[in-house]
């Protein structure tokens, strides 16, 4: 169970300041950074390397228990990328837990495979440029953080007017556009409307290098969730798809200086045959992205300080006074071996501690054990 924020100083640990590892003190008084000690109970950190909190660019709110599960994981913010507004809402904001943004109902074409997902697929049906204005109002009326639009959804898709329309609706209310796009013609049409954030990367061809210097042109963003791509090769197997085409698209636009955020498509959303679990996969795209050939230290910007921008979460994605106390203690240096994020020791969400994944199984087994030898 998470324990109440009080004022504590985090020492003898190394500091990852967005470059390198410092060594240093880090006070936290409530849920914020802080710098005067005075008064604070004294953790000390044995050595370890302290992280901001991580951020998932890209996860589904679809039941109960997903933002404990983050938070166990070291996933202190979470971007909801397609909810029901009024089940999310009552998730906002919690104190201690991890915090969330969210898309709520995303724009899907009529008779798409997306048109079938639970509580969004009829809610989030728009059939043509002249529903755009409506669409984008009342997602705003909603609460959306930003606006997301399915492209590409197998057995129908929307047209380039519709596309249109919706972003530019979405950018006539202050909101950023957030594109669903796993093919190569998918992408070609998200970058044509102007979309900021692409999410996933294509299966069926690798994107080419004047695909990636467009993005890079315009500013764009992207969220690969290569999680979800391999998941979506191994467990459903599409006829033509290969990951290794998802990597080579990663390679390029990151050759081309394209922004990259960590993402990974949770969801355990009943009748999806590709699942992929909350929290313990951030650490595998971490892991996938560096694969595909970022540094160790751009996938932990890109888990870190990256969404925090790009989204604009001033208040966080850094270990810096005033910011919010997401942070996450390991044992070991990531920028060295970016598996090191694996070894949680401790974990706060906006000042309060939360118990690592792996602990909360130990302590499960030794129950086991114990229960198991009377």
């Amino acid at each position: 169970m998470p324990s109440q924020a009080a004022k504590f100083a985090v020492t003898n640990v190394r500091v990852f300041d967005g470059a390198r590892l410092v060594p240093g003190v880090v006070v936290v008084d409530g849920a914020t950074i802080a710098t005067d000690p005075t008064g604070a109970h004294v953790i000390d950190g044995h050595g370890g390397v302290l992280l901001p909190g991580l951020i998932d660019a890209h996860v589904h709110l679809d039941g109960p228990g997903r933002l404990a599960a983050l938070a166990s994981y070291g996933v202190t913010t979470a971007l909801d990328m397609a909810s029901v507004p009024e089940e999310t809402a009552a998730l906002r904001g919690l104190a201690g837990q991890t915090d969330i943004r969210s898309a709520g109902i995303p724009a899907i074409a009529p008779g798409s495979i997306h048109s079938h997902l639970p509580g969004v697929g009829e809610r989030g049906l728009i059939g043509g440029p002249d529903e755009a204005d409506r669409f984008v109002a009342d997602r705003v009326a909603d609460g959306a953080d930003y606006i997301k639009i399915v492209i590409g959804s197998p057995f129908a898709d929307h047209d380039q007017a519709t596309i249109d329309a919706l972003v530019a609706a979405a950018h006539a209310h202050g909101k950023m556009v957030v594109a669903h796009a796993s093919s190569v013609a998918s992408v070609a049409k998200a970058q044509a409307a102007g979309a900021d954030i692409l999410t996933h990367a294509p299966l069926d061809h690798p994107l080419d290098a004047r695909s990636a210097a467009a993005a890079a042109a315009a500013g764009q963003v992207v969220v690969p969730t290569l999680t979800m791509m391999a998941t979506i090769v191994a467990s459903i197997a599409p006829p033509g798809a290969d990951y290794a085409n998802a990597r080579a698209s990663v390679a390029a636009l990151h050759d081309a200086g394209v922004p990259i955020l960590a993402g990974t498509d949770a969801n355990d959303t009943a009748g999806i045959p590709a699942a992929v679990p909350h929290g313990e996969s951030l650490h595998r795209e971490l892991e996938l992205l560096v694969d595909a050939g970022l540094s160790t230290l751009e996938a932990l910007l890109a888990a870190t300080l990256r969404p925090a921008r790009y989204f604009g979460l001033t208040d966080r994605g850094a270990i810096e006074p005033g910011l919010r106390a997401d942070l996450i203690l390991i044992e070991d240096d990531p920028l060295r071996d970016i598996r090191a994020t694996r070894a949680i020791s401790r974990i706060w969400c906006g000042g309060v501690a939360h118990e690592p994944a792996a602990t909360r199984k130990q302590e499960s087994e030794c129950a086991s054990q114990l229960s198991a030898s009377d």
